[in-house]
């Protein structure tokens, strides 16, 4: 008998048709049993395209007794049991929620979904009703019409306010309308058997439900660290036919393909002790269709909005390596308007967790794809149009041991890093592995490797040794350099500084990569260039 392959559900978030087109599904059916032998009202929070719309789809179809579609997972046994009944299901998909049209528009589009649902449930409302009054009345009459409690799944519940992120005051207006649309989930309890609300963050969680029943905040629980994303062992059991494939079409072993996936699409933590390790299931799944490492999970989002959010604060990439927060930070980073930097990026999922030196744990970025697509958007921040073709002269000069056009490379780049972020980005950070780093010096190191990273360089700063530490080691190409950067400030002589990391170079470095191209630069403090080097 001919073994019939599972596709690969790509893109798909609706439990039914995953399980009637026969794809792949990851049992995460155990985690929803639990949530509903143990209470009644939930709120998870995780980043987008990472199954929080998938969890709420197999809710409704498990409330909503679907037995077929639960064969062979873990919660079919819920299903069967003597004392089971399906539940009319309420499911309010906030993304749908237009936004880019005004306020007027955002609330009539809440209303319009509202009042869809009811229309499916064969329940007229009036038109003229607010919101809040239109979902307590679809709520009420839904469980008297069914003679029973309903259930209530709203899924990204704050996506017409992370919208704004960039406008506080839109913001602000919109968190109120959703704290007053939300209101009846409390108001109506004792119509309402189960609710399950997921969102990207948790910044507005307090604000927009301070009228609501205190959800159980599961977010950060380790016993359902693992509800959505894959662990490397669920890719093992599950994708076993894609890693063969993969590794042959590549032409490297499966343990050699398991550890470089490990490498780029590993590492998002959603637990307060920091131990679990998951992957995207985006990017997983692109990965096994495509067969290539490419950075897929930021370009199914709105990446502009994330590239305003740096430019407006004039971020640096490298200030949020090990990151050092409380244990508190987890649980409380901060509402979305007025949390720093590290708390909105912690919660869009493009920082995570990691243990710290001591009993606190720290923030960095989860994997490979993620560190180099933020490093991208910086690097179009600062270059804008001319993004594109100084990469491509860059990797060209590379792969040819072109030093001359590195350095030609190196100076367009800092030529369009704008003058005040020396009085801004520059000043954020300048500690780095315990060393310190002039304001100016750490703007150049991290700008610098930020372009490296958003070429796709693999590229590794401040590599220890036992003879001290190397600022830049590149390799491209089967090529390999170790930079040493000097900064001349007013009146210091670049040739003497560009001599000097040379020396450094020679004496520490040189013997650990023989094949290697060394270049020590001097960038001139005021012309903020690189005006001598010796290769």
């Amino acid at each position: 008998m001919e073994n019939k392959r599972l596709m690969l559900p790509v893109g798909v978030q609706t439990f039914e048709k995953l399980r009637k087109k026969n794809c792949v599904y990851v049992d995460k059916t155990k985690f929803l049993v639990q949530l509903i032998d143990l209470g009644s009202i939930y709120f998870l929070a995780r980043p987008r395209r990472f199954g929080k719309s998938l969890t709420v789809s197999t809710l409704e179809a498990l409330f909503s007794g679907k037995k077929e579609l639960f064969t062979g997972l873990y919660a079919e046994e819920f299903l069967n049991r003597p004392g089971f009944e399906p539940s009319p299901v309420i499911r309010l998909d906030m993304s749908r929620v237009t936004t880019d049209s005004g306020f007027d528009v955002l609330r009539e589009s809440i209303k319009r979904q509202t009042l869809m649902i009811a229309e499916e449930f064969g329940i007229d409302i009036k038109t003229h009703y607010s919101i809040s009054d239109i979902l307590d009345e679809l709520i009420v009459r839904t469980a008297k019409k069914y003679n029973q409690k309903v259930v209530v799944l709203i899924d990204e519940y704050d996506k017409p306010y992370t919208d704004f992120v960039n406008d506080p005051k839109m913001a602000d207006d919109v968190r109120n309308v959703l704290r007053n649309y939300y209101v009846c989930v409390k108001s109506r309890d004792e119509y309402i058997r189960f609710t399950f609300i997921t969102g990207i963050s948790k910044f507005a969680k307090f604000g927009v439900f301070s009228t609501l029943n205190t959800p159980l905040d599961i977010s950060m629980m380790p016993k359902y660290a693992e509800i959505c994303g894959y662990t490397e062992e669920e890719i093992l059991q599950y994708f076993p036919d894609y890693i063969e494939d993969t590794a042959n079409y590549m032409q490297i072993s499966k343990e050699k393909l398991i550890e470089e996936m490990r490498h780029y699409y590993n590492g998002f933590s959603f637990d307060s002790s920091a131990k679990t390790r998951l992957y995207n299931p985006y990017s997983t799944l692109s990965f096994f269709e495509k067969k290539e490492f490419l950075n897929y999970w930021i370009n199914t989002g709105r990446p502009k909005l994330i590239a305003d959010y740096l430019k407006n604060r004039r971020l640096t990439v490298e200030q949020f390596r090990n990151f050092p927060v409380s244990m508190d930070f987890a649980e409380n980073p901060g509402d979305m308007d007025i949390a720093p930097p590290e708390g909105f990026l912690f919660q869009a999922g493009y920082l995570t967790l990691r243990p710290g030196t001591t009993n606190a744990l720290s923030l960095d970025y989860p994997n490979i794809e993620v560190l180099n697509s933020m490093s991208r958007l910086l690097i179009q921040n600062i270059l804008a149009e001319n993004s594109t073709k100084i990469q491509n002269d860059l990797l060209i000069a590379l792969t040819y041991k072109d030093t001359d056009k590195i350095i030609e490379v190196f100076n367009n780049l800092l030529a369009s890093i704008p003058y005040d972020d020396f009085e801004g980005a520059a000043k954020q950070s300048i500690y780095y592995n315990q060393h310190k780093f002039s304001f100016q010096e750490w703007l150049y190191r991290s700008t610098i490797l930020a372009f490296l990273r958003g070429c796709g360089i693999v590229v590794f700063p401040e590599m220890h040794t036992n003879l001290g530490r190397a600022d830049l080691v590149v390799a491209h190409n089967g090529n390999t350099y170790v930079i040493e950067i000097k900064i001349a400030s007013t009146g210091e002589n670049t040739q003497k500084k560009a001599k000097e990391a040379m020396q450094i170079i020679d004496k520490n470095y040189a013997k650990l990569y023989p094949n290697a191209v060394s270049i020590g630069l001097a960038i001139d403090n005021e012309e903020r260039q690189i005006t001598a080097w010796n290769v």
